[in-house]
């Protein structure tokens, strides 16, 4: 039962059509930041999460939340099939451009990016989860705006 908090009343079920399900943004969890052919892009440089310090170079002696994030490149099936527990029928999930297009201004796409997203939203799918795609947010990639 789900109770509306200011009358009262209570209703059973989410309306027809309600797409229940959760989100993310691909610099707070795909991590894999140079697998596949990934470049850097705008997000890679902050070592204490965006609008802080940022680092036009990569410090090898610091970490960057974004480069390893909860390994949601690789673990996306275990994320989903707990995401189907919880009966989500929708997910949100950004399309990383460097992951793509890796300078941004490439002539072909990134294959194994594109396999990436194409896996991602056959098992979205397989689960009966509707993929919500956020085509922008964060993730320009570098080249373009050195």
């Amino acid at each position: 039962m789900i109770m509306d908090a200011q009358t009262g009343s209570t209703a059973s079920a989410f309306p027809p059509g309600f797409l229940w399900g959760g989100a993310i943004a691909a610099n707070h969890a795909e991590g894999a930041y140079l697998t596949d052919g990934k470049r850097l892009d705008i997000s890679d440089g902050f070592p204490r999460g965006i609008k802080h310090e940022y680092d036009a170079v990569i410090d090898p002696k610091k970490c960057y939340p974004t480069h390893e994030a909860i390994d949601f490149y690789h673990r996306y099936p275990e994320d989903l099939a707990l995401m189907q527990e919880m009966h989500f029928r929708a997910f949100r999930t950004p399309i990383n451009w460097s992951r793509i297009f890796p300078n941004g201004d490439d002539d072909e796409p990134n294959e194994l990016g594109l396999q990436f997203y194409d896996s991602l939203f056959d098992e979205m799918r397989s689960r009966g989860m509707e993929p919500v795609v956020t085509l922008s947010h964060y993730e320009t990639p570098i080249h373009l705006v050195g």
